[in-house]
């Protein structure tokens, strides 16, 4: 068996954005083609061992009774794991060199199922899939995958354990916070997985590559045992009603995890979004990489274990002073953008916004919560800003998570007490494995919410009944001038502009080439655009931006003059940057809103005055 320690291995990417791609539905068990279609995943993993892998992972992320239960095949865990292990042992066998066989076990339950499923229920659901997995000629090595409460994670490894001497790899998943869905740090993971019978502890999926090596970095920092890092292919694009796609290309990937295996870790690979072009860049990028070692001198860490039909746009009489009556105006819009957090920052936040008032910013955008943890929401957070500073304040809504009553309810009553001005958004719910959508609702998109905002507007619900009386509400919509197809991307925001919406916001734009483009093709529509400004902070940022969120272009001169800033002057230059820009683009748009997530707003003002 390959020995741990003689030099950096290389896991395969990812099997469910490999059967997505070859057709298999986004919605389906992807386990269940372990019976259906044995050829396409026999494919997948000579795919990767072509590409050099030194370990491939069974197709049972997710193969257990209640995964398995929402697709009806709740009877067949047991089948459904052992044809698994089958196809990749005579994948194994096929192949010219050593390689192992890893049985990829997910987190008993999902997000949502987990509020109803018990610890004791989990504890079964997990047993019954690894003795599957384990059974005769079994896996090589049991990699828990995607975990993100540490409890769960506790006890999955002990149900292991406790039924086989097969070594276990244990992978937590973090957010962009370097935090888990249950809040646990790496240092908190790491502690609790190194005091458990694991042969390795790390981290996979959610994040993409230059997220994960900080959190890769306090692993191996704080870890007794190896660490493995699986990064996804940076974030997912929603291409379509339930379709994916990531743009993170091998270079770049290899880049990092090259890094990562200079950083310490013993193992590395890919999740959701990478393929065997991604591996086979991985592969050649650590071949050089000295091992790494957990010296047994290494002191244990201390830490605590579309929906609505318009009838018609109607526009509400704009109000002097506000966001309608200065685009009616045709008045250039300043705001600033601030995203919520949990409950205990609202505090923060009015103090925040107050500063910003005290600047001259009459009018504040807030960002639809993009965590998958607790959080206030949008039009909660616009409220409160509201009430407490007297700004006015624009709530972005994403539709991702609710459904089109659940929208129109919260409308309502945030229309009730005051609020007037909403962006639509889609938004995404965090990866979780091989079912990027798997805790989603879209039962309604942006579209389908600037409809139904406007139908309010003309006195008519969801369904079309006619309601008391008509909301005023002042609809926005997104437009991305970064977009992959930036010819699509204007005949959606003319189809929102279509459907009622009064104005547009850009996402942060870095170059003005594509704003151009948007602005002439938009021109006859004759609707206000806001652009967004987010000055670049570091080369690393620029870096990830460029390279791992879709839809966002950087131009090679921008990634070159933060480079050439170093740490100390770079945060200068990106706003350098940003005031050029803002300069020839402020003749092209109706307004901007500046947005920083971890900057401080006030300091950014300056660069207003280009």
């Amino acid at each position: 068996m390959i020995a741990v320690g003689q030099r950096v291995l290389v896991c395969d990417g990812a099997m469910g954005t490999m059967l997505h791609a070859s057709g298999a539905a986004l919605d389906r068990s992807l386990p269940e083609l372990n019976l259906s279609d044995p050829g396409l995943v026999t494919t997948i993993h000579e795919s990767y061992l072509g590409a050099g892998a030194d370990i491939i992972s069974t197709n049972t992320f997710g193969a257990n009774r209640c995964w398995l239960g929402d697709h009806g095949f709740p009877d067949k865990v047991d089948e459904i794991n052992r044809a698994g292990v089958r196809i990749a042992r005579a994948a194994q066998a096929r192949c010219d060199r050593e390689v192992l066989v890893a049985g990829s076990v997910s987190p008993a339950v999902t997000a949502l199922q987990r509020r109803r499923v018990g610890s004791a229920e989990r504890v079964a659901v997990i047993r019954e899939q690894v003795l599957a997995l384990v059974a005769g000629d079994g896996v090589d090595v049991v990699i828990l995958e995607t975990f993100g409460y540490l409890d769960e994670l506790a006890e999955a490894v002990g149900v292991v354990t406790s039924l086989c001497g097969v070594p276990v790899i244990a992978q937590a998943t973090f957010a962009d916070d370097a935090h888990t869905l249950g809040g646990e740090t790496p240092r908190e993971v790491a502690t609790e997985l190194s005091g458990l019978d694991v042969a390795m502890l790390g981290t996979n999926c959610t994040i993409g590559p230059q997220r994960m090596l900080a959190v890769a970095e306090d692993l191996v920092r704080y870890s007794t045992v190896p660490v493995s890092a699986q990064p996804n292919a940076g974030q997912p694009r929603r291409t379509g009603a339930r379709t994916f796609e990531f743009s993170v290309d091998g270079g770049y990937f290899a880049r990092y995890l090259r890094r990562f295996a200079d950083a310490g870790a013993s193992l590395v690979g890919g999740c959701c979004g990478t393929t065997p072009t991604h591996i086979r860049a991985a592969v050649a990028a650590v071949r050089s990489a000295p091992a790494a070692t957990v010296p047994s001198s290494r002191p244990r860490p201390g830490g605590t274990s579309s929906a609505a039909t318009s009838a018609g746009r109607w526009r509400a009489a704009p109000v002097a002073g506000t966001l309608a009556g200065q685009l009616a105006a045709r008045r250039f819009v300043i705001a600033a953008a601030l995203a919520p957090g949990d409950a205990g920052r609202a505090g923060e936040m009015a103090h925040e916004a107050a500063a910003l008032r005290s600047r001259g910013i009459r009018v504040l955008g807030v960002e639809a919560p993009d965590s998958a943890r607790t959080h206030t929401d949008s039009l909660d957070t616009a409220l409160h800003l509201a009430q407490h500073t007297g700004c006015e304040t624009i709530a972005t809504v994403a539709t991702w998570d609710k459904a089109i009553m659940t929208l129109q309810a919260d409308l309502l009553g945030a229309h009730a007490l005051g609020i007037r001005n909403v962006i639509c958004a889609t938004g995404s719910p965090p990866v979780l494995g091989d079912y990027p959508a798997v805790d989603g609702i879209w039962e309604v998109d942006s579209l389908g919410l600037v409809t139904l905002l406007a139908g309010l507007n003309a006195g008519r619900d969801c369904g079309g009944l006619p309601l008391v009386t008509r909301t005023s509400f002042c609809i926005g919509a997104r437009v991305n001038p970064g977009a992959r197809d930036l010819a699509a991307e204007i005949d959606r925001a003319r189809a929102k502009v279509s459907a009622g919406a009064h104005f547009l916001v850009s996402r942060p734009v870095y170059e003005l080439a594509s704003l151009r483009r948007v602005v002439a093709a938009l021109g006859p529509d004759d609707v206000p655009l806001l652009l967004s400004i987010a000055p670049l902070r570091s080369f690393e940022a620029a870096d990830y931006l460029a390279n791992e969120v879709p839809g966002v272009r950087i131009p090679a001169a921008a990634l070159r003059a933060m480079e050439r800033a170093g740490p100390g002057a770079a945060r200068a230059a990106g706003i350098e940057l940003a005031a050029s820009l803002l300069r020839e683009a402020r003749e092209l748009v109706g307004g901007v809103i500046l947005t920083a997530a971890e900057d401080d707003l006030t300091a950014l003002l300056p660069l207003l005055g280009s």
